[in-house]
């Protein structure tokens, strides 16, 4: 039998959690940024929900595909498994690389473009653990995190957009014009 590819949402939420704790992050720290993000707009917001939506943000195979790789690349490159410019261009974590930031626009963008938006939001003002993992790798001394502090910024850009639209929905349910429906929503 060949090497496994596939996994289930479980094991990719469980493989994700892992790989980010070997990168310094936690579930927490990541929802803690969403949270502050959701709660300027909807103070109805809580870290319940932001916990629960990164973790369903987590658990979704293109997350998976863009954590596991991008977590691969830093390793990489902190034990300088890449070499020749692109090695320098990756620790020194360039302005004008971008690529990472591709990573990050991916995975926002799966919620759309607010999604998107709330990226640039926390690439631009870098906070909490954005903050913590961009300075440490670019001291030239800490782990390299070009692209674990775009990928988490995505995770957090998402969660927000997703505990926007679980609020959003819970409130158009409240309006008596509109038909319940049963939907089985895997926001």
């Amino acid at each position: 039998m060949g090497a496994r590819t596939l996994f289930s949402r479980e094991e990719m939420l469980e493989l994700n959690i892992k790989t980010l704790k070997e990168r310094t992050v936690t579930v927490e720290e990541i929802a803690e940024v969403a949270y502050r993000q959701q709660a300027k707009w909807s103070p109805e917001a809580s870290m319940k929900e932001a916990i629960e939506s990164v973790e369903k943000i987590l658990s979704l195979r293109d997350t998976f595909h863009l954590l596991q790789l991008g977590a691969e690349i830093d390793r990489l490159t902190d034990t300088k498994m890449i070499q020749g410019p692109i090695y320098d261009i990756l620790k020194s974590d360039l302005g004008m690389f971008g690529i990472d930031e591709l990573f990050g626009l991916e995975l926002a963008g799966l919620y759309g473009t607010i999604g998107k938006t709330n990226f640039g939001d926390i690439d631009v003002n870098k906070p909490l653990v954005v903050s913590r993992l961009n300075d440490v790798g670019k001291d030239g001394n800490g782990m390299c995190h070009t692209f674990m502090d775009d990928i988490v910024g995505a995770i957090a850009a998402a969660a927000s957009t997703r505990i926007a639209q679980i609020i959003n929905e819970d409130e158009a349910r409240k309006d008596p014009h509109v038909k319940a429906i049963k939907l089985d929503l895997d926001l």
